[in-house]
């Protein structure tokens, strides 16, 4: 039976080269020389650290719009509130979602579902697999779901026969 697979993944690599890409607009820009700004990634969090929650906010939008340049979704982001120390320093967590979540993942087979097709949705782990008689259907159903809005990205691999 003809199937693929929808998943929510992250290109970590290009998420290494926003990356680079920040860090290099921050060692060059002049408002932030001295800033004691930084950018540190352990997947699957990136650490923004600043002397001010100013600059913070500099750094993580001069990050956020290199990801997105680089057509990573923004919606795989958790952007976790900035915490301010007594001294004035300033960090802030951003969690790089791979997969899909439970609640989204739900939101997905019920809108396959919603659609009427002779197609079954399945919850695998972190992603969802549609299997079908007709290849056609799985067309429609991809067609359909790019056309909604959900809580993460969506992309379809191993479309097979």
């Amino acid at each position: 039976m003809p199937s693929f697979d929808i998943v929510s993944e992250v290109d970590e690599q290009e998420v290494a080269n926003a990356l680079n890409q920040a860090r290099k607009e921050i060692a060059n820009r002049f408002d932030l020389k001295g800033a004691g700004a930084s950018i540190d990634y352990e997947r699957p969090t990136l650490d923004l650290r600043a002397n001010d929650a100013f600059k913070l906010s500099v750094i993580r939008e001069i990050l956020l719009a290199k990801l997105a340049r680089r057509n990573v979704s923004l919606k795989n982001l958790e952007i976790e509130a900035p915490s301010v120390s007594s001294t004035g320093r300033a960090s802030q967590g951003i969690v790089v979602k791979q997969g899909i979540d439970s609640d989204a993942a739900r939101l997905v087979t019920h809108a396959v579902r919603e659609l009427g097709l002779k197609v079954q949705a399945q919850i695998q782990g972190d992603q969802v697999r549609v299997t079908g008689k007709n290849r056609d259907d799985l067309q429609q159903v991809i067609t359909a779901l790019r056309a909604k809005e959900f809580p993460c990205s969506l992309s379809f691999r191993n479309l097979r026969d």
